[in-house]
């Protein structure tokens, strides 16, 4: 009988009746499926794209674009190649979405704070506000925007100057700025070096208070260090004081700095539209902290102020962050509706591209590599940041 248990017990169970071998035999045979699907599918692009002599592959981002491009952050003219003209569409996309979310932060969090507030009036407006945001689609807010330049401010030569040194019209916003000077060169390092001790002296205060429970006023200090380093810095170097006035020439301005309309109301419109969620996403994470919290801090005497910046956000802050990134992505990828109002981003310089060397599937693929960097680059940083925050459980 024992001699029948141990021959039944070392018998081998077929690799179809194991659940483990099963599973990798499952898995490999998806692979191969898809493997040879992605391989038919390419295969007879390459194909088709043969029969109509359409040429393939990214040689084209090497020949001259032969286009313009009415905003760039860097030197561009129509004989540079298409490599550089998709450069200047994606530096575009950046700086409309990298400026979008700070002022879409800060704005966020203003009405999610008033949205609680136990002022009537003002959390009503609030709420308001979010409510009509969130109902209006981006598409047209974007276009509403656009039409209010084009349509209520005047042309160029009977442009609106509420200042002197600032210009509104409908070829956009003209404002003086400080002329050339080295000291701005040292002025940025001064604020860079600011923000680097600023960092260490909030880090310094936060062990300090944890230790002996005092409160070190970091943010009138900080903004002391943040204002008073390129103060110095410009007055050491004579405190240059020329400005670069915009003035009148042709059928537009010259001089100065010009933001065109369609970045104006592309920006308007995608701050305006994700501020309304970001808000919801604030409020949502500040009621997530249970009401003991606050009475605990109004108990020692804190004021509404420290309570909650230093009780009630930093609690709020692990329900915020992973809804938050999600709306800073949306940010990001409903910029690709600049084309709508003409403004040269990413999407509009390649849809120009693709009409002019044809090639709509490299155009399409290069569209999809670039929002998937901007995409992947956010998660990283957010995630960073949302595993600094993070309750840990013991």
């Amino acid at each position: 009988m024992r001699g029948f248990k141990n021959s039944a017990v070392s018998e081998k169970v077929p690799f179809w009746l194991d659940p483990k071998k099963r599973a990798i035999l499952f898995q490999i045979m998806t692979f191969c499926m898809v493997g040879l699907l992605a391989y038919y599918l390419t295969s007879n692009t390459l194909l088709n794209l043969k029969k109509q002599n359409i040429a393939t592959g990214f040689s084209f981002l090497h020949k001259e674009s032969s286009f313009e491009i009415g905003e760039s952050l860097i030197p561009y003219s129509a004989a540079n190649t298409y490599a550089r003209a998709l450069l200047v569409g994606a530096l575009n996309t950046i700086k409309v979405a990298f400026i979008g979310i700070v002022i879409t932060i800060i704005l966020g969090t203003i009405i999610g704070v008033a949205r609680l507030s136990t002022n009537w009036i003002v959390s009503k407006l609030a709420a308001i506000y979010i409510e009509v945001m969130q109902d209006l689609p981006v598409l047209l807010q974007l276009f509403f925007w656009y039409a209010i330049f084009y349509e209520t401010l005047p042309p160029p030569r009977e442009a609106i100057s509420p200042t002197a040194g600032l210009f509104m019209s409908n070829r956009g916003v003209a404002f003086a700025v400080p002329e050339g000077h080295p000291a701005h060169l040292y002025m940025f390092l001064a604020f860079a070096a600011g923000c680097g001790i600023v960092y260490l002296m909030r880090r310094w205060a936060r062990k300090r208070q944890e230790k002996t429970g005092q409160i070190f006023p970091v943010f009138f200090v900080s903004i002391g260090i943040l204002v008073g380093f390129p103060l110095l810095t410009w007055l050491v170097f004579g405190a240059p004081l020329e400005m670069n006035v915009p003035k009148l020439g042709g059928f537009n301005f010259e001089g100065g700095l010009t933001v065109s309309p369609e970045f104006i109301a592309l920006l308007l419109g995608l701050v305006l539209y994700t501020a309304a969620f970001v808000a919801e996403v604030v409020r949502a994470g500040i009621q997530s902290v249970s009401k003991g919290q606050r009475e605990a801090a109004m108990a020692i005497g804190l004021r509404p102020a420290p309570v909650l910046n230093l009780v009630i956000l930093p609690q709020a802050l692990r329900v915020i962050v992973p809804p938050l990134t999600s709306q800073m992505l949306n940010l990001t990828k409903n910029s690709s509706l600049a084309v709508a109002i003409g403004y040269p981003d990413f999407v509009s310089v390649a849809n120009t591209t693709i009409n002019q060397t044809g090639q709509s599937i490299e155009g399409v693929a290069i569209i999809m590599a670039v929002y998937l960097f901007f995409s992947l680059s956010t998660s990283v940083f957010m995630n960073r940041y949302n595993k600094r925050v993070a309750l840990v459980e013991r």
